[in-house]
């Protein structure tokens, strides 16, 4: 078998299962999801067929959080696919070494996960925008939104008859600095505006710092300490952020470098961002990883083992991952570490199981 055709073929046949289980695997999240998005139709009488509507939008995007497992899978079927047609012995009697078969594999991940990367994450991102904005408006929970931009904090909260539109320059988990707070009616006609130097929001009872009041007529008082009453916390409002799977890689720079001219930190972000720029890499370890095991185990010659296993050890990794990202999110290691440490052992671990195979 030529060099140039037995390339052809791997890279054909790992495309082909790894198009066919990532089907499998998108129409198990679709289905899924139309289950939870019934109950959510049921809640707010929407019409049934908008639980389709939402399950698509919302499935690319958990469909990239399971890639690094359906890698794993496709390298065990095509394996066993190997196995099965014997073209495994034909490969080694024309000289194509373990070594040599898992290099090709490596390259097609690396190229594919790229693609992945550019194409396919901004492809999940901009419907994951699209799911949460209709689920927002149907819901009615866009009447407290919260977003960071160049000019700070901005918060809308709707309370009984009056809107609030909220502005800090800086930001922390429960201190908020050079507050504006503009009260206006249902109508958005200005009521007042108060201004304050500093603000605890511990609680949903913000206790401002030397603030001004000046009604809709100009007139102005100043106090020392005002009580705004809130409908949420510090807390609260960091959960208004937006979702990071709902942002591109271009809105997750820019909202990184807008937390920090707030004084916000920014590790979810750079956590995020890591993970995503990692994840190449990662798909080609678990490429490498489930040849490597299915070599060990090809005597067995069990579909059902495979998956079994190919299961274990993605749960495995996915602990080792969250463990290391908890780490880094609490600041005990440092970020980088906290995302690219797991691959690092992972891409160890691959290296001693390839000298192995290849020594057989």
């Amino acid at each position: 078998m030529k060099l140039k055709k037995y390339q052809k073929y791997l890279y054909l046949l790992f495309i082909k299962k790894f198009l066919l289980i990532s089907f499998i695997f998108l129409s198990i999240v679709i289905l899924i999801n139309i289950f939870e998005e019934i109950r959510f139709s049921e809640k707010y009488n929407i019409v049934i067929s908008y639980t389709v509507y939402l399950s698509l939008l919302n499935a690319p995007s958990m469909l990239f959080e399971i890639f690094p497992f359906i890698f794993l899978l496709s390298i065990n079927f095509f394996y066993l696919n190997l196995l099965e047609k014997d073209e495994l012995s034909i490969m080694h009697t024309n000289g194509v070494s373990n070594f040599s078969i898992i290099s090709q594999l490596a390259v097609i991940a690396l190229l594919l996960g790229t693609f992945l990367l550019i194409f396919f994450y901004s492809l999940s991102s901009n419907l994951k925008s699209k799911y949460l904005d209709f689920k927002n408006k149907i819901s009615n929970t866009n009447e407290y939104l919260a977003v960071v931009n160049d000019s700070g904090l901005w918060i809308k909260e709707e309370i009984e008859e009056s809107v609030y539109i909220i502005n800090a320059e800086k930001f922390d988990k429960n201190n908020l600095k050079l507050i504006t707070i503009t009260e206006a009616d249902k109508y958005y006609n200005n009521k007042s505006t108060i201004k304050a130097e500093t603000a605890s929001i511990i609680s949903k009872n913000w206790q401002l710092n030397n603030v001004s009041i000046i009604d809709n007529s100009g007139k102005r008082k100043d106090l020392k300490s005002y009580v705004h009453n809130s409908s949420f916390d510090g807390e609260i409002i960091s959960n208004l952020f937006s979702n990071l799977n709902s942002l591109n890689i271009y809105e997750l720079h820019k909202l990184s470098n807008n937390y920090l001219k707030i004084g916000y930190s920014n590790t979810d972000i750079k956590i995020h961002l890591n993970k995503i720029y990692s994840m190449p890499i990662f798909y080609v370890l678990m490429t490498m990883l489930g040849f490597i095991i299915i070599s060990y185990f090809k005597k067995l010659n069990s579909k059902f083992f495979v998956i079994t296993l190919g299961i274990f050890l993605s749960v495995v990794i996915y602990y080792l991952n969250y463990f290391s990202n908890v780490l880094g999110e609490k600041g005990i290691i440092p970020i980088y570490l906290s995302v690219w440490t797991p691959l690092l052992i992972l891409f160890l671990i691959c290296n001693i199981g390839i000298l192995k195979i290849n020594e057989n």
